[in-house]
């Protein structure tokens, strides 16, 4: 399997309440599969993807990409995992308004020292903004800023790509060619893909669709019936 998880556990506390969010979940993802998870606000499909990501690390288990073991060593070898081998699509796109379309798209290479904008352009060009590079983020719409990043989580090359609500500040036409522009690249590319949504119809164009409930995957014997 490219992704694996073991009993991801982890908790918030919100004043004098502890709050379980993930409570043993366990699942796996393979090489170039697209994966949706679903289910009601709160919960805890972000925080599985965030801690799926290497974003938010659990309080137990363990998670393994292509078999390195994600939050293992300390801040800077996570880091560099995650920018080599993990792409991530924000909601709420997460452009540096400061940067231009192609600065932002270059951004994980740039942390990585290795700027690279002939990369960037060719990341740019292949969501369909050749001819936006040097506008800032306050001059594009909402379906471009979405289009920057997901050149951004292109650019260097990853196994893997995370989308957290993709479409969910776009109109249904945007969204639904964003979702055609991520499924394209995921199926040329033979990239992972695991996507957050509330929508029930685009989950169903997935390979698989997993829902949770109150922490845990639907199936899982702790969930009531």
């Amino acid at each position: 399997m490219f992704l694996t998880a073991t009993d991801l556990h982890r908790s918030f506390r919100i004043g004098s309440r502890n709050i379980e969010v993930l409570r043993g979940i366990s699942l796996e993802v393979e090489r170039g599969e697209c994966v949706f998870l679903c289910g009601a606000s709160g919960a805890g499909k972000t925080t599985l993807l965030y801690t799926l990501a290497g974003l938010e690390r659990p309080e137990r288990g363990e998670v393994f990409l292509d078999g390195c073991q994600l939050y293992k060593g300390n801040e800077t070898a996570q880091a560099r995992i995650r920018n080599g081998a993990i792409g991530f699509v924000f909601q709420g796109y997460f452009l540096l308004p400061e940067l231009t379309a192609l600065e932002n798209a270059m951004l994980p290479a740039t942390i990585s020292k290795r700027p690279d904008p002939a990369a960037a352009t060719a990341a740019l060009e292949r969501v369909g903004l050749g001819g936006r590079l040097h506008h800032l983020p306050t001059e594009l719409s909402g379906g471009e800023q979405q289009r920057v990043a997901i050149a951004r989580a292109l650019i260097n090359k990853p196994g893997i790509i995370f989308a957290d609500e993709p479409t969910g500040n776009l109109d249904s036409k945007t969204g639904e060619a964003i979702m055609d522009l991520l499924f394209a690249i995921v199926r040329e590319e033979k990239t992972s893909l695991v996507v957050v949504t509330h929508d029930r119809t685009l989950s169903l164009r997935g390979d698989r669709r997993l829902e949770i409930r109150d922490g845990l995957l639907d199936g899982d014997p702790e969930i009531p019936a």
